[in-house]
């Protein structure tokens, strides 16, 4: 292994072309962030992966809930590593380089940025200095990958509201603002499409595939 290349640090570059296990959803459901719960967020990985010949996986959205029975973005997402379209940009090897868990991780990084974090389609998202920017991305999640306490809304009602509340966003581009987190940069303006638009995003996700 050369000298300063961590094990385990995001890839750049892969030598063998592995199978996508990470996107962008190139079109949200259109209902704001009303989701259809985590179960229609799912489906709606599963759809657009199946449509871009990914099919064969078991594609998981990247959304936490709140309140009783709370659900953790990162335990829906299996184990890594996770791979952009085209299989030769590599995500995050696993859980820890994707949330960066200890300093080194934290540190380094993973590999998600505006090159990386693409569609299923293999298409960037638009993100700062796009027209119009579409970077944010609903997430619900702390920047560990977990849920937030019951209280303030920041899942638009566990995915199920386009009128009040609000979502918990990240950034595709990690571009942008005080907090360019892929994952926790700031609440959204509101749960309608219109509000989700205003706010620079689209109602778009994250899929993971869990095998």
């Amino acid at each position: 292994m050369m000298a300063g290349l961590a094990l385990g640090a995001p890839a750049e570059a892969q030598q063998d072309p592995q199978p996508m296990t990470f996107f962008v959803t190139s079109v949200g459901l259109g209902d704001g962030a009303n989701l259809g719960g985590l179960a229609g967020a799912d489906a709606h990985c599963q759809s657009l992966a199946a449509a871009a010949g990914r099919g064969d996986a078991t594609w998981r959205a990247y959304l936490s809930t709140q309140g009783p029975n709370a659900v953790n973005a990162r335990d829906r997402i299996g184990s890594g590593p996770w791979y952009a379209h085209g299989g030769r940009r590599r995500v995050a090897e696993d859980l820890g380089w994707l949330h960066g868990d200890t300093i080194d991780q934290a540190r380094i990084g993973n590999a998600i940025g505006k090159v990386i974090a693409m569609t299923e389609q293999g298409n960037q998202v638009n993100g700062v200095g796009d027209s119009p920017n579409q970077h944010d991305i609903l997430t619900g999640t702390m920047p560990d990958g977990r849920a937030f306490a019951a209280g303030e809304d920041r899942t638009c009602s566990n995915w199920t509201s386009n009128g009040d509340g609000s979502a918990q966003v990240g950034h595709s581009d990690t571009q942008g603002g005080n907090n360019s987190s892929w994952n926790s940069s700031h609440p959204s303006r509101g749960c309608s499409q219109e509000n989700l638009v205003g706010t620079g995003g689209a109602g778009l996700f994250y899929c993971f595939a869990v095998n």
